[in-house]
C-alpha cells in the first residue's frame, strides 16, 4: 500500500508580514514546511513526499527540504511541484505528481507546522482501516452565535438540522484540523467530479477549503479521529508567536 502525503506550501506570506512566501516563514529558525515535513515523516506513515511551493520558489523550498529522513534515515521520495491558484488546484496538482496506484494519501497544510506525529499516525490507520475519507478534529470550547445586521440573530446555526434559538450548542462541534487522509481513488475521483461541475479551483472564491469538503460532496462520509492543539494554523504573526512558544514547550527532537 502506497503511503503518500501531499504538503501544500504555495501561500503567500502576507497576512504573517512577510515577504517570504507563508511556508519559508522560520520558526525558531526553521522554515515551517520543514516543520510540518519532518512531523509528518517521523509518524512511520509517510515514505513518499510530494510539496507545492509558488512557482517562483521552486527551488527554495526544494533547499530547505534537502536533507530530510525518514525513522529508519533512509530519504523519503520526495517531489517539489508548483502549486495552483487556490488550495485545490494545488492538491489536485500534488495528486498528479504522486506515483500512480491506490493506497493512502494524506494531504497536510505546512501552516499547521506543530501538529504532532501521532495525528498523523491516527488519521493514517484509519484509512488503512477502512474509513475513504479522514479527518483530525478539535472540539469547540467557546460559544457560538448566528449575527445579522450587527446583532444576534434571532435562529442561529442550526444543529441536526433544526434551528434553535440563542447560543449554538457546542457539543457535536469541531474544528477541522490536517493532516486529512483519503483512500487515493476516492481523493482522485472527488476532484475529478469538481472538475466536471466546473469547479476546477482555479478561482479561490469557489474553490473547496479542504479536501473532505470534496469528498464529501461526492457522497463519502468523512470519519472524525482526535485532533491536538499543536496543529493550529499558523496564518497570522499573533499565531507564529503562539507557535513559538508552543514549540518552547517541546522536546528539541519533536
Amino acid at each position: 500500500m502506497l503511503r503518500s502525503a501531499i504538503l501544500t506550501a504555495a501561500g503567500s506570506g502576507s497576512r504573517l508580514g512577510s515577504t517570504l512566501p507563508k511556508a519559508l516563514v522560520p520558526l525558531d529558525g526553521v522554515p515551517l514546511l520543514v516543520h510540518a515535513a519532518r512531523r509528518l515523516l517521523a509518524s512511520g506513515e509517510v515514505t513518499t513526499l510530494v510539496v507545492t511551493a509558488p512557482a517562483a520558489h521552486v527551488d527554495d523550498v526544494r533547499a530547505a527540504l534537502a536533507g530530510l529522513t525518514l525513522p529508519d534515515g533512509t530519504p523519503p521520495a520526495l517531489t517539489v511541484v508548483p502549486g495552483g491558484a487556490s488550495r485545490q488546484a494545488s492538491v489536485a496538482a500534488g495528486l498528479a505528481a504522486l506515483p500512480p496506484g491506490d493506497g493512502t494519501v494524506l494531504v497536510h497544510d505546512a501552516a499547521r507546522a506543530l501538529t504532532p506525529p501521532d495525528v498523523v499516525a491516527r488519521v493514517a490507520r484509519a484509512v488503512a482501516a477502512g474509513h475513504v475519507a479522514v479527518t483530525p478534529l478539535v472540539p469547540v470550547v467557546d460559544s457560538l452565535q448566528a449575527v445579522a445586521d450587527g446583532a444576534f440573530a434571532a435562529g442561529h446555526l442550526p444543529v441536526g438540522g433544526v434551528p434553535t434559538l440563542g447560543a449554538t450548542p457546542r457539543t457535536g462541534l469541531g474544528i477541522v484540523q490536517t493532516p486529512q487522509g483519503f483512500d487515493r481513488a476516492t481523493l482522485d475521483a472527488a476532484h475529478a467530479a469538481a472538475r466536471a461541475a466546473g469547479v476546477d479551483g482555479s478561482d479561490e472564491a469557489t474553490a473547496a477549503t479542504d479536501d473532505a469538503t470534496l469528498v464529501e460532496r461526492a457522497g463519502h462520509r468523512v470519519h472524525a479521529v482526535a485532533g491536538d492543539e499543536l496543529a493550529l494554523k499558523i496564518t497570522t504573526r499573533r499565531d507564529l508567536a503562539l507557535a513559538t512558544l508552543l514549540l518552547a514547550d517541546q522536546p528539541r527532537d519533536s
